[in-house]
């Protein structure tokens, strides 16, 4: 059925298929337009309504761990390597050293025991006299206190004179400091060589 519509202060018949066709262009055109969108956003999401940020704390919490269990029962069933902490090499009871050491824990304590040494060191008058010359190699031992606990001689010199003064000397020094912090031992051995030589007068 035909309307009538005013155009221009003049009455238009307008056919009924005009009418029913806008319509179903306007349909189609919104139905492609939909299609598009939902497109784009499959493609590309776009936020329409935007929601806050919200934050999370997450504690992670770790199950109590039997230290008598093996690595797999510990880990929670993976099985990991776990490398042994090498084992601390106990400390020497006694250890042995001479005058001349170079070792860095000792060097400053014989440095104070050779002197001590050399302070009472005498070369006998009656040796002196009778031109006596010798070399005399002894070991003596002492505790952490500095106390001297043994003495000997590893090497004499033949003559007797200049063995007892060397035992002379040794035990006239004695006692020793302490030993200092950086030896650990509870007796150390020293060494010492005491070489009896007579100067020519120039």
């Amino acid at each position: 059925m035909a309307r009538e519509i005013t155009e221009k202060g003049n009455r238009v018949r307008v056919p009924p298929w005009r009418g029913n066709a806008m319509r179903r262009c306007l349909v189609i055109s919104l139905a492609l337009h939909a299609c598009l969108l939902w497109g784009i956003q499959k493609t590309v999401p776009i936020n329409w309504f935007p929601r806050p940020l919200r934050i999370y704390h997450v504690e992670i919490l770790r199950p109590p761990v039997d230290p008598l269990a093996d690595d797999e029962t510990a880990s929670g069933g993976l099985t990991t390597r776990v490398r042994p902490e090498p084992e601390a090499k106990p400390e020497p009871a006694e250890d042995t050293i001479s005058l001349d050491t170079r070792d860095r824990r000792y060097t400053s304590y014989a440095k104070v025991v050779k002197e001590r040494l050399m302070a009472r060191w005498k070369y006998p008058a009656e040796a002196r006299e009778n031109l006596i010359e010798g070399s005399v190699r002894t070991l003596f031992t002492l505790d952490r206190q500095g106390r001297l606990r043994d003495i000997r001689i590893l090497n004499g010199s033949t003559y007797a004179i200049l063995d007892r003064e060397t035992l002379r000397t040794i035990r006239a020094a004695a006692p020793f400091p302490p030993l200092p912090g950086s030896v650990t031992v509870r007796r150390l051995h020293i060494k010492a060589r005491f070489l009896y030589r007579l100067t020519t007068p120039p």
